[in-house]
């Protein structure tokens, strides 16, 4: 029987630092985090993916505001072994893993039995959603209108949340459509900027989103956005994605971060031995770099809300 934690909810201020910026660790990774460890020789077992989620959160949680969690493995094996101090808030992945499928492009699906009241039963005390959008993208008479089903779907969920007294925690991935060419810089730039748009006007208590590709995406997340925002960090090298956050504090008035795998994969397939001695060193000494580069810069939340 899975173990039953009561966490107490606070809104935001659950899953930020006592200055309002959020530094939250993601590891709510699934099918992602097998194909690391495929990558790396090994095919995943539970035991295997329920002991990666306990050693990184085990090591890192201790320098975060907060740490994002699948539901399969994640939640339950921090919930069971008591890791999470109570500085660290638990933010639980409640969106279906299967995204949905139109002639290629992804649907939204809502995933049954996983709402805000759900994710207080699990001890969560912020539920994210993950949605994809492509606005804008051609539409034949007759077919689905993708987008705003997506922007009805997250419309819910806010409320629902808000219904619940938990935060909504609205995660935005763009994509390229069926055979077309990849998207070019500045498609990218438009796609993330006109989402978290569209986004914004459900009021979600916070958007997770993709870094808009310059600086000047980032001053038109600014000027568009009226609830707070924070840059993930899509895997990409420590290094460029602390010149991201950078940006994104600077020039968008993001307040934080939720950044994974940038912080800790080299961590899966190693021994366990190795395992620990990377995460309470190499990529603790990377989640704090982040924690000191966001001092000063970051918006707070609470000054974000406009």
């Amino acid at each position: 029987m899975t173990k039953v934690v009561t966490r107490a909810l606070n809104g935001l201020s659950s899953i930020s630092n006592s200055e309002g910026i959020f530094s939250i660790v993601a590891m709510d990774q699934r099918n992602t985090l097998k194909k690391m460890f495929t990558a790396v020789g090994v095919t995943a077992t539970d035991e295997d993916m329920f002991t990666a989620k306990i050693a990184v959160a085990s090591a890192l949680s201790k320098a975060a505001s907060g740490i994002l969690l699948d539901p399969t493995w994640g939640v339950p094996a921090v919930n069971e072994n008591d890791v999470l101090p109570t500085t660290c808030g638990l933010l639980v992945a409640a969106e279906n893993p299967d995204r949905g499928n139109f002639n290629g492009e992804p649907r939204p699906t809502k995933m049954i039995g996983q709402d805000a009241a759900w994710v207080k039963s699990q001890g969560g005390q912020a539920v994210k959603v993950l949605v994809s959008m492509h606005p804008g993208r051609p539409m034949k008479a007759g077919e689905p209108d993708l987008t705003s089903e997506t922007v009805e779907l997250v419309r819910a969920i806010v409320a629902d949340c808000k219904a619940q007294g938990i935060p909504s925690v609205i995660e935005n991935l763009i994509y390229a459509l069926p055979n077309a060419e990849p998207l070019t810089d500045e498609q990218k730039e438009n796609l993330i900027v006109e989402s978290a748009i569209l986004l914004n006007e459900t009021k979600p208590d916070l958007l997770k989103l993709e870094f808009p590709m310059s600086e000047r995406g980032c001053k038109r997340l600014a000027d568009s956005l009226t609830v707070p925002w924070a840059v993930l960090s899509a895997g990409v090298a420590f290094d460029q994605f602390k010149k991201v956050i950078t940006i994104s504090c600077d020039a968008g008035g993001a307040s934080g971060f939720i950044a994974g795998r940038s912080i800790w994969k080299e961590a899966i397939g190693m021994n366990k031995a190795d395992q620990e001695k990377f995460l309470n060193s190499t990529a603790i000494a990377r989640l704090e770099e982040l924690n000191a580069t966001v001092v000063g810069r970051a918006v707070p939340w609470q000054k974000a809300i406009k």
